[in-house]
């Protein structure tokens, strides 16, 4: 009778059909609650729904969307389309398409650059800013709702923390295409 090749290999197959059957490790209850991420993104999806109603109900002539794209032409008068798009993070050419409904609405008007006949840069017209006081006055319903019982000095806080939490971000995001980075421990930590 030939030797049998695999007899030393079975208990090792076997302990790994054996780890695969067992139950996945849990992880404590702890790290099941709500995160930061989770209540900011749920803080969010509720403005957001609150904006959308209450746009409806006033008659406001644009999306929330739209009304953030407005908000960042206001901020950001004469910007080209590109840099708002960058500032929007959507794909320049979903920019060009709300753009055009805006341009409809004659809220926006697109003007050429000084100096570069390819560059196309945006400016409200005067209901373009009328819209904008509509959406600050939203908007402002809805903070105060939103931060109701929290004080003044509180929401300060929370503004400066998720400003923070915001630049702290944003450079990690710049130099994750460097794959010569290697995150902290302390990066890894808050990540998990």
């Amino acid at each position: 009778m030939p030797p049998n090749d695999a007899a030393p290999l079975a208990p090792l197959l076997a302990e790994a059909r054996d780890a695969a059957d067992a139950a996945p490790a849990r992880p404590p209850p702890a790290a099941l609650q709500p995160n930061i991420g989770a209540l900011i993104h749920d803080v969010a999806r509720l403005i957001k729904r609150r904006f959308e109603r209450d746009a409806r109900h006033t008659g406001l002539p644009v999306t929330r969307l739209q009304a953030r794209a407005v908000l960042y032409i206001a901020r950001n008068e004469g910007a080209s389309q590109a840099a708002i798009a960058t500032m929007l993070d959507i794909e320049p050419i979903a920019l060009v398409r709300m753009l055009d409904r805006l341009h409809e609405e004659g809220l926006v008007e697109r003007r050429p650059h000084s100096t570069d006949r390819r560059v196309r840069t945006l400016w409200l017209t005067a209901a373009g800013w009328a819209v904008v006081d509509r959406i600050l006055a939203i908007n402002q319903v809805i903070r105060e709702e939103a931060c109701a019982g929290i004080s003044p000095a509180l929401r300060e806080a929370l503004m400066q923390a998720l400003g923070h939490m915001k630049a702290n971000l944003a450079a990690v995001e710049e130099t994750a295409g460097d794959p010569a980075r290697i995150a902290s421990p302390a990066e890894t930590a808050a990540a998990e």
